[in-house]
């Protein structure tokens, strides 16, 4: 090669085939973004399926499956994100950052709660069976529900199915965090 002539980089060479071979996402990294975002689109107001298995940053400007770079997104946001441009790369890195804060502080109860909330967004209270209350211990100890008995509500008693519920309202506190979540704003 002469002194004065350009090499092409891997990278630019259309012909470079090699190079430009996508490499599928393995299985286990797969199935971690799918149980992250339980089976479902990560998009809080969304959550269909099927899910695709998506890069934040896209593949070609990064060549590499991360974990932290993937994230589950029905057809339809997937379009939104990558080709109509409706969903903002800062929007979907902060949709996967709230889905570890969600995840790792929450059971399976309490972010069902949290999403009822997020697609009642008039809503400011749930009944839920007295027997539960162990399974929002978070929730409550976050202080984004509270007990409403003392509050001048009172638990339903069915005396023929010795069923009982108890009533949980929605905390302004709870209210924020659901917005932040939706809005894909960080959560604290």
């Amino acid at each position: 090669m002469s002194r004065g002539s350009k090499r092409k980089s891997q990278r630019s060479d259309p012909l470079n085939t090699a190079f430009n071979v996508r490499p599928a996402i393995p299985r286990q990294l797969e199935r971690d973004v799918l149980v992250e975002a339980g089976h479902r689109c990560a998009i809080p107001t969304c959550k269909q399926t099927p899910v695709e298995i998506a890069h934040i940053i896209p593949w070609e400007t990064v060549r590499e499956h991360t974990f932290n770079n993937l994230i589950a997104l029905c057809p339809n946001c997937h379009d939104r994100y990558d080709k109509k441009h409706e969903i903002d790369r800062n929007a979907m890195r902060q949709y996967k950052a709230n889905l570890s804060v969600i995840n790792q502080r929450y059971g399976d109860l309490e972010k069902r709660v949290l999403e009822y909330f997020a697609e009642h967004p008039n809503e400011d209270y749930i009944w839920l069976p007295s027997s539960l209350e162990i399974l929002l211990w978070y929730l409550l100890k976050d202080g984004l529900l509270v007990d409403a008995i003392g509050r001048g509500f009172s638990i339903h008693i069915s005396i023929r199915d010795t069923y009982s519920q108890k009533r949980y309202n929605l905390t302004t506190k709870g209210r924020e965090v659901i917005q932040k979540w939706i809005n894909a704003k960080e959560i604290e």
